[in-house]
């Protein structure tokens, strides 16, 4: 990782909630990286040092499912990661994180985060409902893993890529996935994935270009989501 201050205070979730007068406090203990496409950030079963913020970039959070990957979710411009690790009754990363692409990333150790949480009530009261609504995506996660089929649940991935996104001018969606990372992202082999894509494509919910997914009839993916 390329090291160098290059964020600025501004865009990720803790700087936006902290106390003005905490943000000099920010700068002194912040430690900036830039990582590369594909370079992994930590691994799962590493020891928590602390959490992460993204300034620019995208990192995939996953984790062993069985013998396949499974991607937890993704975090983007201003979005925090390894704070799974956080808690009282592990001290190991239960994920890993890796860069999708060239992703400028601020670190924040352990110890002075804990102690951003107890002075920035605001910021401490967000994370909270943060925490809240990513337990109920998670859960959710698990019973589409359960219950959905497979082109359901690529229903779902597509749809949770295009919200968190957005679209191109050309009208795809603002991430280029590989189709290994989009069939762990479904939880499913790569190979069923590949079928349900081709599935989709032919009833002409979706489109392709290499990497590039467009979505074409948005209200028909969004009724398979709610298939089960």
């Amino acid at each position: 990782m390329k090291k160098g201050k290059c964020c600025d205070l501004e865009t990720c979730l803790m700087c936006r909630l902290v106390l003005k007068e905490w943000k000099l406090t920010i700068d002194s203990h912040r430690k900036n990286f830039i990582a590369k496409k594909g370079e992994q950030i930590f691994k799962e079963g590493d020891p928590v040092a602390g959490v992460y913020f993204v300034y620019k970039g995208n990192v995939k959070v996953h984790k062993h499912w069985g013998d396949k990957e499974l991607i937890v979710r993704f975090a983007n411009d201003g979005k925090i990661f390894g704070h799974r690790g956080l808690g009282t009754y592990s001290s190991v990363y239960p994920i890993s994180a890796t860069a999708l692409e060239e992703t400028t990333l601020c670190f924040i150790d352990l110890e002075f985060f804990m102690a951003t949480l107890k002075v920035n009530h605001d910021f401490a009261f967000n994370l909270m409902l943060f925490y809240a609504d990513e337990l109920q995506e998670s859960e959710k996660k698990m019973r589409n893993l359960a219950l959905m089929s497979v082109k359901n649940r690529l229903a779902v991935a597509l749809l949770q890529l295009k919200d968190q996104f957005g679209l191109t001018e050309a009208g795809n969606l603002n991430i280029e996935l590989s189709k290994q990372d989009l069939a762990a992202f479904t939880g499913a082999t790569y190979e069923t994935v590949f079928r349900m894509t081709t599935e989709l494509v032919n009833e002409n919910l979706i489109a392709l270009s290499g990497k590039q997914i467009a979505i074409i009839n948005e209200e028909k993916l969004r009724f398979l989501t709610q298939e089960s």
